[in-house]
């Protein structure tokens, strides 16, 4: 089993898709650091790009091929000013040129130089494979799969024995949801605080700190520009954003009297809600995000761009609701216990639509998000087992049916409805004694992966089927 750290399941990067635009984004950065660690770099006088199965038939809508052009051309998705991804993309698609890894320019036509097929490779069904011409007139190739999450292997796994080292590494070793309460009912502790152990095999507490900031820092911001944007979404579908004017309606004689988004967040906390408002809040910080993330936004994988809107949501609702008094300490114990129950899912199951149908990522950010919420409110490892449990279990089947395979529609509704539903399981955990559960956490995990795999290819991320057939574009 691989070691899987916070920061592995909690990444920043650029939307609408963390396996099909991040993940080919960061495969282009790895194969150009191969060739360049070969020795081939400089050689290299031609390039072609093809790409299979689902990271093909729903890619454009992704942005499949402008991540593949920006990792090219050496880009870096947590750096690269969001202003300057267009720009860039356009300078290739008409010069026909590509700065390769920022070092080199070559001929580059996308059109002719990145193929779209249809057929999905067998090793997974996002895969694509980069290809050289050497100036000897030589043939280089590499194929790399983006498995979910940003995450992206090749078939043989090379690295995985350096992960496997580094997970006995860690002082508690998780692969599952038993393990993990049988080390919090062992060493008397919560579950973040036991994660944050494991975290210090692989870094220090400054790292920690710092990097728990820059993930947080994107998320409000992502929130913050999301809540104060209008206009309508790129793509085609022309769906109009809704989180600027939810949120000026929410605020109402409050709205902008405040210049940063720490100051938008204390504006929030000082606003009268009332249920219905409670309800409105959340969705309008969950839309916020997946509004940005469609619009090539940057965001937080959490576990996914596509469901990158429930986490935030969830942790703003605490604290902008639940506990006007939390700070850092809060949202660090927040992220921390969501990243290792998404990392068991993705242990046990998957964390991608690809694979596993809309489960595999609203699924699975409720089921994150319910858990984290549930040890914040005060409840034992055990209640955040069970709220993540209950979470997943009423998200099993949810397929992946994006109309015109954009990250809009049913997309950016799901991250509301998940993170109402992750408030609702954390309520109904900690009203519950865990010893009583009927459906433990590695049951449900189980039976999300079975149930992946018996669904039907078309509802798994290739606008073949549900909603993706049952709405034209020319509908729109």
């Amino acid at each position: 089993m691989e070691c899987i750290s916070v920061f592995d399941m909690l990444k920043i990067g650029v939307g609408p898709s963390s396996s099909h635009t991040l993940g080919p984004w960061r495969a282009a950065e790895r194969w150009i650091q191969e060739l360049q660690d070969k020795g081939l770099f400089s050689k290299v006088r031609q390039v072609k790009v093809h790409v299979y199965g689902s990271l093909s038939l729903t890619g454009k809508g992704h942005a499949t091929d402008y991540a593949i052009m920006l990792g090219l051309s050496g880009a870096d998705p947590v750096a690269i000013p969001e202003k300057d991804i267009l720009p860039t993309v356009h300078k290739i698609q008409e010069t026909k040129k590509i700065h390769l890894g920022s070092q080199m320019e070559i001929p580059f036509s996308p059109l002719e130089d990145i193929c779209f097929h249809k057929k999905f490779l067998e090793f997974h069904a996002n895969g694509l494979k980069f290809e050289a011409v050497l100036e000897t007139g030589d043939k280089k190739s590499k194929t790399y799969y983006s498995i979910g999450g940003g995450f992206v292997v090749v078939k043989e796994r090379k690295n995985a024995k350096k992960k496997m080292a580094d997970f006995h590494k860690f002082p508690f070793p998780v692969e599952n949801g038993t393990q993990l309460l049988a080390h919090c009912e062992a060493q008397d502790s919560s579950i973040s605080s036991l994660v944050l152990k494991n975290e210090r095999s692989l870094r220090t507490d400054k790292e920690i700190d710092t990097g728990i900031h820059s993930v947080w820092n994107t998320m409000l911001d992502c929130m913050y520009n999301g809540c104060h944007t209008h206009g309508k979404l790129p793509g085609g579908l022309n769906v109009t954003r809704r989180a600027a004017d939810l949120n000026k309606s929410l605020l109402g004689e409050n709205y902008k009297k405040y210049k940063n988004a720490q100051g938008w967040l204390e504006t929030i906390r000082k606003t009268k809600v009332k249920f219905r408002q409670i309800f409105k809040w959340v969705s309008c910080f969950a839309l916020a995000v997946n509004e940005v993330n469609a619009s090539l936004g940057r965001v937080v994988t959490a576990p996914t761009n596509g469901s990158a809107g429930v986490i935030p949501s969830v942790l703003m609702y605490y604290l902008v609701i639940e506990n006007h008094k939390a700070g850092f300490e809060h949202i660090k114990q927040f992220l921390l216990v969501a990243g290792e129950i998404g990392s068991i899912f993705k242990k046990g199951a998957t964390i991608s639509a690809a694979m596993g149908g809309c489960q595999a990522e609203i699924g699975v950010s409720s089921a994150m998000a319910a858990g984290a919420l549930t040890e914040l409110l005060g409840g034992s490892p055990g209640q955040v087992l069970m709220a993540a449990e209950i979470a997943m279990e009423h998200h099993l089947g949810l397929t992946c049916d994006p109309i015109g395979g954009l990250v809009q529609i049913p997309c950016i509704e799901r991250n509301s409805m998940g993170a109402i539903k992750a408030i609702t399981a954390a309520e109904l955990a900690l009203e519950s004694n865990p010893e009583d559960a009927k459906v433990p956490l590695d049951k449900v995990v189980e039976t999300m992966w079975e149930t992946a795999k018996d669904m039907n290819s078309k509802y798994k991320e290739t606008s073949k089927g549900g909603l993706a057939v049952g709405i034209n574009m020319s509908d729109c």
